[in-house]
């Protein structure tokens, strides 16, 4: 079944110094940009994280750091990948909790203020997770009944993501073949930052999801606690949770003035 877009998806995928959202670098980006007609293009690029790549890391995805000495960096790829993106709804595999996070990140120490506000985002890992519980290559094998050849390759892998969840609307007729509602039906909860420190309450109301204040209205304990959001500012969160912070600091001071 092709996918019914009303406007371009972007499925990616990125291969990366480690899991760390705040702190790791991507090493290898793979773009393949679906069209509402049907056309497709593909990106891969190699980047150079200017930091050492783990050993540990380079036996799962076979880039070590001779292979990137020579690449462009991410500062130097930002506003390519950025026009690319921009405009588009985002797709991938466990992409809700890593890859986007991480891309945010990535834009924005780049000086690139990477925004979802009206993007929806497929994660088809979780629609798998919701459905048969397996990983990309059993995903792979179970709906295209094909070898996933090339796994932790970012190229291979967002070629197949595409593919799984062509054959997911096939299999499932209780999927609906539309964008919005296959982000609704692949999120986890929701959350106002990308990290999940930052969540939503029943009233639609920004709450922490951590710490002390958990379960408290971020408005209330910025006002109550004012130095709270300085040492946000200052501790080891992600960027996006920062510019997050700030906006929501920024909305209740306006809101005074008016």
């Amino acid at each position: 079944m092709e996918l019914k877009l009303t406007r371009p998806i972007c499925f990616f995928d990125l291969e990366t110094t480690g899991t760390n959202i705040s702190k790791d670098r991507i090493v290898e980006m793979a773009v393949l940009k679906v069209y509402p007609n049907g056309n497709k293009e593909s990106y891969t690029w190699l980047v150079n994280p200017e930091c050492e790549i783990p050993k540990e890391v380079i036996a799962i995805h076979g880039i070590d750091n001779e292979k990137v000495a020579n690449e462009p960096t991410f500062q130097q790829l930002a506003t390519k990948v950025h026009d690319l993106i921009k405009g588009c709804d985002l797709a991938g595999y466990n992409s809700n909790r890593f890859d986007i996070p991480l891309l945010a990140e990535e834009l924005l120490r780049a000086g690139i203020d990477f925004e979802m506000k009206n993007v929806v985002a497929v994660d088809v890992q979780t629609i798998f997770h919701k459905k048969e519980q397996r990983t990309l290559s059993a995903a792979y094998q179970f709906y295209c009944g094909k070898e996933l050849e090339g796994a932790h390759g970012a190229e291979a892998d967002t070629e197949a993501t595409y593919e799984v969840l062509k054959s997911q609307l096939d299999r499932y007729n209780d999927l609906e073949n539309d964008m919005k509602w296959l982000a609704e039906f692949s999120s986890r909860k929701k959350f106002a930052d990308f990290a999940g420190f930052i969540s939503f309450d029943k009233k639609g109301r920004e709450v922490f999801s951590f710490g002390k204040y958990r379960g408290k209205q971020v408005e209330q304990v910025l006002e109550d606690e004012p130095g709270y959001f300085g040492w946000m500012q200052n501790a080891d969160f992600p960027l996006y949770t920062k510019k997050v912070l700030t906006a929501i600091k920024l909305r209740k001071l306006n809101t005074k003035l008016s």
